[in-house]
């Protein structure tokens, strides 16, 4: 289910992009499907994940996915600080659920 929360955030964060403010119907709606859709997972999977451990790889996870799509779909530069950045969120990831989270 975390996945599947992951996706929804992802592809909601990327119509957002190409909703142009909002002022595009079709993208905007899949906006707010997105993230009701990504919500209603991330709750179910606090039934049996621990919050920090959920929400560490929920926004990790999804941070990394949503740079790697500005990348190649929006042309969008990949600096040092834009890498090292990456890596020091996917890095508190692994930490906290090494055992800061549980």
């Amino acid at each position: 289910m975390l996945a599947g929360a992951i996706a929804a955030e992802v592809a909601a964060t990327t119509a957002m992009k190409y909703s142009e403010g909002f002022s595009r119907l079709g993208p905007s709606l899949v906006t707010v499907l997105g993230y009701v859709l990504s919500f209603a997972l991330l709750a179910q999977t606090l039934k049996t994940v621990s919050i920090g451990s959920a929400y560490a790889i929920w926004s990790g996870v999804g941070t990394a996915a949503v740079a790697a799509i500005g990348l190649v779909l929006f042309g969008e530069g990949l600096g040092v600080a834009k890498v090292a950045g990456i890596v020091l969120i996917v890095g508190g990831v692994v930490v906290l659920n090494l055992g800061g989270a549980h």
